[in-house]
């Protein structure tokens, strides 16, 4: 509010300043790296399901692709069940067990997928 708006004549304090909010802003943009260990790995395991979705999407072969991707997601599972909770950042997501239950899971039947799926003729 400014002056003349404000109910008795007097600024308001808890509104803060367009300055102050400029500096808070930079503050929170100037940061670009992950602030946990937990952040670091997320961003090795999504680096190597990005290597397997580039593996299968380029049309070589797909099963080395989603077996990249299991792994990425079995090993975010074990990252999540050995970091504490104040180190896992971005890994941590739901609680530690459904969490690690979630991603175990899943990585293991996209390996189960990829190694089970018979050929098909004339490939």
């Amino acid at each position: 509010m400014t002056e003349e708006h404000a109910p008795d004549g007097v600024p308001d304090d808890a509104v803060p300043d367009t300055s102050e909010i400029a500096d808070e802003i930079a503050e929170v943009e100037g940061r670009r790296y992950p602030s946990t260990l937990g952040g670091f790995f997320y961003l090795w395991v999504l680096a190597a399901a990005a290597v397997g979705v580039a593996i299968a999407w380029l049309g070589h072969d797909w099963r080395l692709g989603v077996t990249w991707i299991s792994g990425a997601l079995i090993a975010a599972s074990a990252l999540r069940l050995l970091m504490p909770a104040k180190d896992a950042g971005m890994l941590a997501v739901r609680h530690r067990i459904l969490d690690v239950v979630l991603l175990g899971t899943l990585g293991g039947l996209l390996l189960f997928l990829a190694r089970t799926v018979p050929n098909q003729p004339g490939t």
